[in-house]
């Protein structure tokens, strides 16, 4: 993880200086915000791949002398099937329809919504 932590690391910074540069000459507002947000979502993954890298440590990948053999094993934890996406999906379904219909739509569709992102994080908790 830290060859990839490097270079969304890099297109982070890419982006940082892009919006400076664009947000100073151009003075344009809805530009600017786009390249910050890139820019912020490229910090988020290089950050999320950096506390991964400090977690597990080197991998084969990350070696220059590893063999492909040494890659072998198990990878990661995969789930199995859940019923939380199609809960959050049909919550956040009702929570913008209740925009455009009314308070009480959006209300029911929020607690839809809370309880499948609930069931969401909380699924493996006990893993």
């Amino acid at each position: 993880m830290k060859a990839e932590a490097l270079l969304f690391g890099g297109v982070a910074l890419f982006f940082a200086g892009s919006a400076a540069l664009y947000g100073v000459w151009s003075k344009d507002e809805t530009g600017t915000t786009a390249l910050v947000v890139a820019c912020a979502m490229a910090a988020l993954i290089a950050f999320f791949c950096l506390v991964q890298y400090r977690r597990r440590g080197s991998r084969a990948q990350d070696r220059t002398d590893a063999d492909v053999a040494d890659g072998a094993g198990p990878v990661a934890f995969f789930p199995d099937g859940s019923v939380w996406p199609v809960v959050t999906a049909l919550g956040f379904a009702v929570t913008a329809t209740g925009v455009v219909y009314g308070l009480w739509l959006f209300l029911i569709g929020l607690g839809v919504l809370a309880r499948g992102v609930f069931g969401l994080v909380f699924q493996y908790a006990h893993r």
